[in-house]
């Protein structure tokens, strides 16, 4: 008899998970979640619904986390905590503090209850063709177990080592890809200051080393489509990413300004009241002047500091 998986979380990511561990057969258990209509298709694939978090656990062997962020993590397993036992897998595939990641695995040993995180790359289309990436960190016997679950959404699966690793390899990507958005938002704000025109300048600079899937996500799909919103991924999420790799940056003490910049960006987005729409949405025409005060604002921050700043 198959394990039976509880996914805790049912948005873009969860959603797509939920469904292709349905199209591999396994036994999936789901509860209520804000995006009801979620609830309901998977509910008509065959995923039983169940009336709370505790519910699905308790019935459960594995437990898959599709949340936003670390502390949503830690109330989660202390929500199921009464029902989790030595007979429970828990495989958090959010992207989160590295730190806090430790501490929830140690946590979860005090009742021995097998822990793995696998954060995610890709996005929801990814999620839904069952072609994401994701970035292990697990004892081997537990990738042992995890790696044929893994497979039903994800098409690269790389274990990076013991818990933590996986965890560090993904932010260190996501420091690479904030950092290009960061460039891209400047560049082509700066460029529509300087009267150049955005549809030649993306045209000429994919034919350069300024290429990229980030490039394509964001300015390809304003000038093709009109679509500020084509890279789905919010400035709050961002924020919190940029947090959690700047955080990452001190504890090894590789100073960056890089990832300070990407930080501060995305604070001071977050701060006018920007954070749920899409990073490339901080293009849009009419927050034209809201971008420059947030990067002038972000210039004269680094300017002034000369120290990190704190996180939250």
């Amino acid at each position: 008899m198959s394990e039976q998986i509880a996914v805790i979380g049912l948005g873009a990511m969860g959603f797509g998970i939920a469904s292709n561990l349905l199209n591999g057969g396994h036994q999936v258990l789901v509860t209520v979640h804000r995006n009801a209509d979620n609830v309901e298709r998977l509910v008509r694939s065959g995923a039983s619904l169940c009336k709370s978090k505790s519910d699905a656990v308790d019935v459960s062997d594995i437990v898959i986390l599709c949340l936003p962020n670390s502390e949503d993590v830690s109330n989660t397993i202390t929500e199921i905590w009464p029902v989790l036992n030595d007979r429970h897998l828990v495989l958090d595939t959010g992207t989160s503090s590295v730190s806090a990641t430790l501490v929830l695995a140690d946590r979860l040993m005090e009742k021995s209850v097998l822990f793995a995180e696998a954060p995610l790359a890709g996005g929801k289309s990814q999620a839904d063709a069952g072609e994401l990436g994701t970035f292990v960190g697990a004892d081997d016997e537990v990738f042992a177990r995890i790696e044929p679950i893994l497979k039903n959404f994800c098409s690269s699966t790389v274990h990076f080592g013991p818990v933590g690793t996986g965890g560090r390899a993904k932010l260190i990507s996501n420091y690479l890809v904030l950092g290009m958005v960061r460039s891209i938002i400047e560049t082509f704000h700066a460029a529509e200051s300087l009267g150049i025109d955005w549809e030649k300048f993306y045209r000429i600079i994919c034919r350069g080393s300024g290429n990229s899937s980030a490039l394509n996500r964001i300015i390809g799909q304003i000038v093709d489509e009109n679509d500020y919103g084509g890279y789905v991924f919010s400035v709050r999420n961002a924020l919190k990413d940029s947090s959690y790799i700047a955080e990452l940056i001190q504890q090894a003490g590789l100073g960056s300004s890089m990832s300070d910049s990407a930080l501060t960006l995305f604070r001071n987005a977050v701060a006018e009241g920007f954070g749920d729409l899409m990073i490339s949405e901080l293009l849009r025409e009419d927050l034209r002047s809201c971008l420059s005060a947030m990067l002038a604002a972000d210039e004269v921050s680094e300017n002034n500091s000369d120290e990190p700043d704190s996180l939250q």
